[in-house]
């Protein structure tokens, strides 16, 4: 796998950092609000797990399972949902946990489809956040590291199912998904 990639942009040892601080930045937000975390599925999970690990205050966590990419190498913007939440967020402060928020279209979904069911809060917490792509404005609360606009995997993003278990994030070489978009 380690083959495929065109160049390493965060290693194991940066992420690690990162995750820290941002995980620091949520606890000292959330104090006292038992914040939900709601991992997106499936990019999400590493970095929800460590940034978990991260947060020093009483918080609960659901997972939504969605599909926006369809196997290519951009958002389509239809949103599907394949797994709901399992917890009510009425009242509750969201705190949205995804992989990278790249063109907004399926945050955008995700938080207005949230929104209608009466959070207290709903803020955003990325990875990545690939500002340049953005189609949509999207508020990004709390971010990892903003990313140019390459195609990325690894610590949890994938290219059809790979390289979701690389500890560092990387550029995919282009000849590995050109052609089959």
């Amino acid at each position: 796998m380690k083959e495929d990639i065109k160049e390493i942009l965060f290693s194991e040892e940066e992420i690690k950092n990162r995750v820290k601080i941002v995980g620091k930045k949520i606890s000292e937000d959330y104090k006292g609000k038992f914040p939900l975390l709601v991992c997106i599925l499936r990019g999400a999970f590493m970095f929800l797990a460590d940034l978990v690990r991260e947060i020093e205050i009483p918080m609960s966590v659901d997972f939504m399972a969605i599909s926006s990419y369809g196997g290519r190498t951009e958002s389509t913007g239809q949103v599907k949902i394949l797994k709901d939440l399992d917890t009510p967020i009425k009242g509750r402060h969201v705190l949205i946990v995804e992989d990278i928020v790249d063109t907004g279209l399926t945050m955008d979904a995700v938080t207005r489809l949230l929104g209608t069911r009466k959070p207290a809060s709903l803020k955003i917490a990325t990875l990545l956040d690939k500002v340049e792509r953005r189609k949509i404005p999207v508020k990004v609360d709390y971010y990892g590291f903003r990313v140019p606009n390459e195609f990325v995997v690894g610590y949890g993003l994938d290219y059809e199912e790979k390289y979701r278990n690389l500890p560092f994030i990387g550029i995919l070489k282009e000849e590995i998904y050109k052609g089959k978009e």
